[in-house]
């Protein structure tokens, strides 16, 4: 399994790694910085106040069926047939209570109209990930890497020429960049439906009352941590623009969003571990074999990547913010500075809860194919308790800068107690020689970036010397080994 693991990370994250820099740094950057920090804190928070409730869309059917394929694989014609029903009436409960909600909490007519794309999106990006979960679940893991980039490429294209094509004589809008997505989501959606349908040998649709039934009490204990976990995980935006009056909402909101794209984009490359993982986990756990070097190989090589990233991001905070953003048309040039500022400080803070994050993905999915639904709940509530208090206490006085605060918070507590439930359910053997190199590692790292900063080049100059020892720090205390990963490749 760990060789399985390997080969399809490489060709996952060579896939991922090729698409989505460009789509984060040359689309969405792009689109930030042509709109204005308004107009895009104005969508960021809608669009996470979606995000909120795409549980409703999804139930924890997805997560239920990756594990139940991948321990069944005979199942999916059976499944496929009504879960596809399912997945629509989830969608009309959806939309029913996010506009409830909306007209509650004081949603005007623009922000309702908005909202209604970024939820059909979000319809069109749950099926996507439904009909993935079959796919991986059958561990055809090529076909699904090529799928997880697959929306993005469209968008890339389709926002390419909106922005650069020429082909309009109006500045860019951030609706434009919502229509973008849904003309992805929906080619990317019909190729997967194609492919789920030939391996499922499908026929026709059944409405099966009970059939339903089963899945939701099945599936219901999923749905739950899902929900939990993206509360926490994209509450922060909405909590900034409810809690801050006007223009200053969305504008704390849009500063927010420059400092969290570079922690989404790394949060994802996470999740690509996660994908593999589930579905690997659950085979493996239902055949009884032996599991802990296929947690201590993805974890090593995450808390890794993790530790450059997060600690290159504190000491580099500021010049990675002004490369990324550049002076909107009419801000002041003490304007400009003030944004940077302001978004480097959030960025250096909601970084380090990358740590947590890797922690989350590689032993909350563990736990998850073991069916430990009930402590990783708990867990997630208490997140959410801590996210929430923070940031009720916080946002009013720190603005933006408080809800990284209570981010950073949430994940590191959460990714901690993951490790500890895990220990206590597996009880893996405690290799104290390698826990001490990964804290000699941090703190070798920590010393890099100190020195690379005091040498007299360019940053960017400084920030490369410091990831390439830090790698090669990596590589001498063994944390990463080459050699290891040819005998991986070479198992059978």
């Amino acid at each position: 399994m760990q060789r399985k693991f390997l080969t399809n990370l490489a060709l996952l994250l060579f896939l991922n790694i090729l698409v989505k820099p460009f789509w984060i740094f040359g689309i969405d950057r792009s689109v930030q910085n042509i709109v204005g920090t308004v107009d895009y804190g104005f969508y960021f928070s809608i669009f996470n106040f979606a995000f909120l409730f795409s549980i409703l869309l999804d139930a924890g059917i997805t997560n239920f069926n990756n594990r139940n394929i991948a321990r069944h694989h005979q199942l999916l014609g059976k499944h496929f047939s009504s879960i596809v029903i399912l997945k629509f009436l989830l969608a009309v409960v959806y939309t029913v209570v996010i506009f409830i909600v909306a007209l509650i909490i004081g949603y005007n007519e623009v922000q309702l109209k908005l909202l209604a794309w970024v939820a059909f999106n979000n319809f069109l990006l749950s099926f996507i990930l439904y009909l993935r979960s079959n796919i991986s679940g059958l561990l055809m893991f090529r076909t699904d890497s090529v799928l997880s980039v697959l929306d993005r490429l469209f968008m890339i294209a389709i926002c390419s020429v909106l922005l650069w094509g020429n082909v309009t004589t109006t500045t860019f809008r951030i609706e434009w960049f919502v229509y973008a997505q849904t003309a992805a989501y929906m080619l990317t959606l019909l190729i997967a439906l194609t492919i789920v349908i030939r391996k499922a040998a499908f026929k026709r649709l059944k409405w099966n009352r009970p059939f339903f039934m089963m899945i939701m009490k099945r599936s219901a204990p999923f749905a739950l941590l899902v929900l939990l976990m993206s509360v926490y995980n994209r509450v922060d935006s909405v909590f900034i623009e409810r809690l801050l009056p006007g223009d200053t909402g969305y504008q704390q909101s849009g500063v927010y969003a420059m400092a969290f794209r570079l922690l989404d984009a790394a949060n994802q490359m996470a999740f690509l571990f996660a994908v593999l993982l589930l579905p690997i986990y659950s085979r493996m756990l239902k055949e009884k074999q032996y599991i802990e070097n296929m947690v201590k190989l993805p974890f090593t090589i995450l808390i890794t990547i993790a530790a450059i990233v997060a600690i290159g991001s504190l000491f580099y905070k500021h010049e990675i913010m002004g490369l990324l953003y550049t002076r909107y048309t009419g801000e002041t040039i003490a304007g400009y500075a003030n944004r940077i500022n302001e978004s480097g400080q959030i960025f250096g803070i909601l970084m380090f809860g990358f740590l947590g994050t890797v922690m989350m993905y590689v032993f909350s999915t563990l736990l998850t194919a073991n069916g430990n639904l009930k402590q990783l709940n708990i867990i997630a509530a208490v997140g959410i308790l801590i996210n929430f208090s923070m940031n009720i206490l916080l946002i009013p006085a720190y603005q933006a800068l408080g809800s990284a605060y209570a981010s950073l918070t949430t994940q590191l507590i959460t990714g901690i107690s993951f490790v500890i439930i895990v220990q206590y359910y597996f009880r893996f053997s405690i290799n104290y020689k390698y826990l001490f190199r990964i804290i000699a590692f941090f703190a070798g790292v920590v010393l890099i970036n100190y020195l690379s900063g005091l040498m007299p080049y360019h940053w960017l100059i400084g920030f490369s010397i410091m990831i390439a020892l830090s790698l090669t720090l990596a590589f001498v205390l063994k944390l990463m080994s080459i050699r290891s990963f040819i005998a991986i490749l070479k198992e059978r």
